[in-house]
């Protein structure tokens, strides 16, 4: 029997699974699952037969194919635990009283006559509906990713032998997962590489660890209010400020929205949810913000507001207390010349929406001193989000390459390519979305006015950016076809009222006959990411390989079976990679060019 006395996931689970009973305590924060699929992998320790064996296909599959979790009262409700412990003491006595009481035990699905819950592979209602599954399977994986694949493969020719075949067939197929490039790509990022930042990898190591007390956040709309949120649920003290009480009560409303549906859900209880929302104090006194450690501007993208609302709260900023701003493009050590003490001054880069977006990026500014880098890489970990270190620099290192992305998408549309094969393209590379989808979310008008101000940037310091066809795209949209985007209603996308989004047709005002393979868009966005990526590592924008990995998946979605773009150039070979990118460069122009450094890193074979 199983005596489980907290969570157990992956192959604590598959040991749980291969005892005869299970008994939990019954703990809320527990946890049981299998995410070897996150990982790339299945479950190889019989995790797959015997999910199967108890649950049935269908009902195995979630758990099995996308790596779900589940508690304590789901687990029982499904049978997977025969009984729960209110206290350790308990769940042993009880575990002792089981096995005695079960001295001939076996597992259910070993005593003779005993069938597959739904039925096996072979039973209409399932055979039904594993003529779909696959198709399905690929239209959500688009092929990215071959452990579901073998998950459901393992789970359906095991359901149709012996356990120990169907045992020996789960094995062969982890093998042939383990083995493959692409789980090496995913273990090293979301395991080695996850593992790293959440031991401070890029942390200053010698200042002692901290944590905030008291957090202002000024400015409470989507951004600021998902801040106040996001800090608040875990239990710090917010104070939301904007100019009026009325629009930080709106930003306030913002996370009660998010809490009640929580409540609603019976993830969380109604006095809990007044507990959190308690720790918001919306205002519009800046007297307010005395006594915070940590005030976060979130205010509009506007260089001049920014420094006026700086200037007016780090008066209330406790002692060595740290100001922060949220700023996807401005450029860290200009906002911190509003600063009386620029040593304190730094950026946190959240994105939305700042509730379910897990990374922050963490840019320093010329004068950022070590002290308030680890605080605010403790901060972030404090709320539970994953922290990258960026220094300074136009864009960054997230809204920099998560640019490239979408010209390439636009560039694409101008030069003739059909509008759905660009979209199909993107997420057959491994995109979560297609760029024309995302250039519609972020709004057109917002795009035309970062490229205008990034111009003129370049201009005053006597370098140009020459205009592309992707810029010509964004002018036409919105000046001849007044069509700004999703939260205007039209933009490259038509949103028609309680039905799906669509492409717009009008999008035939470029020609659509250019043939281009599908795989030469693939490598054209992975490349065109990849290599401004390695730019940003040459430049010293990004200071370490697992920043620039962790980074570009969870800060721009690049395809997370590459493990990341810098992975993508190692796992593709440098020599070709370099090869690769000379053939674009050739086609499309300099932003394909070889960057040294993987020139250089072609003989060690790995960018380090």
């Amino acid at each position: 029997v199983a005596a489980l006395n907290g969570t157990a996931l992956g192959g604590g689970w598959e040991i749980a699974l291969g005892c005869h009973a299970r008994i939990a305590l019954n703990d809320p924060k527990t946890k049981f699952g299998l995410p070897e699929v996150t990982l790339g992998l299945l479950p190889g320790g019989g995790g797959i037969v015997r999910m199967v064996r108890l649950l049935g296909l269908q009902n195995a599959f979630p758990f099995l194919m996308e790596g779900k979790q589940f508690g304590v009262d789901k687990a029982k409700s499904l049978g997977l635990i025969q009984d729960t412990a209110e206290t350790a003491e308990e769940l042993m006595d009880k575990a002792i009283a089981w096995v005695k009481a079960n001295p001939k035990s076996q597992q259910p699905f070993d005593v003779k006559g005993y069938k597959i819950p739904g039925g096996d592979p072979k039973t209409p209602a399932v055979a039904q509906m594993l003529a779909i599954a696959p198709a399905m399977l690929r239209d959500k994986t688009k092929g990215c990713y071959p452990a579901p694949e073998a998950i459901m493969a393992a789970a359906v020719e095991g359901a149709q032998v012996d356990v120990d075949t169907a045992l020996t067939i789960e094995s062969r197929y982890f093998t042939y997962l383990a083995t493959g490039q692409i789980s090496k790509n995913m273990i090293g990022t979301f395991w080695h590489g996850m593992n790293a930042i959440k031991a401070g990898a890029s942390r200053p190591k010698d200042v002692e660890k901290w944590q905030a007390t008291k957090v202002g956040v000024l400015g409470a709309g989507m951004m600021g209010a998902g801040i106040a949120y996001s800090t608040a649920i875990k239990g710090i003290p917010v104070v939301l400020k904007d100019v009026s009480v009325e629009n930080a009560e709106k930003g306030k409303a913002y996370s009660q929205k998010l809490l009640d549906k929580k409540v609603s859900q019976g993830r969380m209880t109604a006095e809990k949810c007044d507990q959190i929302l308690s720790l918001i104090t919306a205002t519009a006194s800046a007297e307010d913000l005395k006594g915070c450690d940590l005030i976060i501007e979130a205010v509009f993208e506007n260089q001049e507001l920014k420094a006026k609302v700086t200037q007016e709260a780090e008066a209330f900023l406790v002692e060595g207390g740290v100001m922060a701003s949220n700023t996807s493009t401005l450029p860290i050590t200009g906002l911190a010349n509003a600063s009386k003490d620029q040593a304190n001054f730094i950026g946190l880069h959240f994105f939305s929406p700042v509730d379910k977006m897990q990374l922050v990026e963490i840019i320093k500014g010329k004068n950022t001193s070590a002290e308030t880098l680890a605080k605010a890489y403790d901060y972030v970990q404090q709320i539970g989000k994953i922290p990258i270190v960026v220094n300074d620099s136009r864009g960054f290192f997230t809204s920099r390459v998560f640019g490239t992305f979408v010209q390439e998408g636009l560039r694409l549309l101008h030069e003739g390519v059909h509008p759905a094969r660009i979209e199909m393209a993107a997420l057959k590379a491994g995109m979560p979305v297609g760029p024309l989808a995302i250039q519609d979310e972020v709004a057109l008008t917002l795009s035309e006015h970062v490229a205008n101000e990034t111009r003129k940037a370049l201009q005053a310091e006597g370098k140009d950016l020459p205009r592309s066809g992707a810029d010509d795209v964004i002018q036409t949209m919105i000046h001849t076809f007044d069509r700004k985007g999703k939260v205007a209603g039209a933009g490259f996308y038509d949103y028609p009222e309680g039905r799906k989004k669509h492409l717009w047709e009008g999008l035939n005002h470029w020609k659509q006959d250019v043939d281009i393979s599908e795989q030469e868009m693939i490598d054209r966005f992975l490349f065109v990411q990849s290599l401004d990526t390695l730019r940003c590592y040459e430049e010293n924008v990004l200071e370490s390989v697992i920043d620039a990995n962790i980074g570009s998946i969870f800060g721009i979605g690049f395809a997370p079976w590459t493990g990341g773009a810098i992975q993508f150039l190692n796992q593709y070979g440098l020599d070709q990679a370099v090869q690769r990118a000379n053939e674009l460069e050739a086609k499309y122009g300099e932003r394909f060019k070889a960057p040294q450094r993987l020139v250089e890193s072609v003989s060690s074979g790995q960018i380090r």
